[in-house]
């Protein structure tokens, strides 16, 4: 089943998605990373329970990245999935977004930006499986 779903913790906007995302329905992935940037809120999606990703969803995530750094605002991803993880690698964007293994290591790395004198840290975990 198709979801997504977004609460706020720890002062974070938290989007969770799971399913198939494809062009049908990735607006509402968008809608709810926008809304939480429009909020100046800083964003992690959570992707563990996506089988499927098309280039419409991974465009959400692009636009969201975009938008946190241009409004210097925190976005990562989370606990991202085996299949979401390999149409990141494909398109050589591993090394672009911020992928956190949990939330305690996302927030951990916006202490340490914090700490750091940066309000979008770059923090990346590669090679995540």
């Amino acid at each position: 089943m198709n979801r997504c779903e977004a609460r706020e913790e720890h002062g974070y906007r938290v989007v969770t998605v799971s399913g198939e995302v494809d062009l049908s329905w990735s607006t509402e992935i968008r809608t709810a990373i926008l809304a939480g940037l429009d909020a100046r809120q800083p964003v992690l999606v959570e992707l563990a329970a996506v089988a499927y990703i098309d280039s419409s969803g991974i465009a959400s995530f692009v636009e969201g990245y975009q938008r946190a750094r241009k409004d210097r605002l925190q976005f990562g991803l989370v606990a991202v999935s085996p299949p979401v993880l390999a149409v990141l690698r494909l398109a050589r964007l591993e090394t672009v977004f911020p992928i956190h293994a949990d939330f305690a290591a996302a927030r951990a790395a916006a202490g340490v930006a914090r700490r750091a004198g940066s309000a979008a840290p770059d923090t990346r975990t590669r090679g995540q499986a």
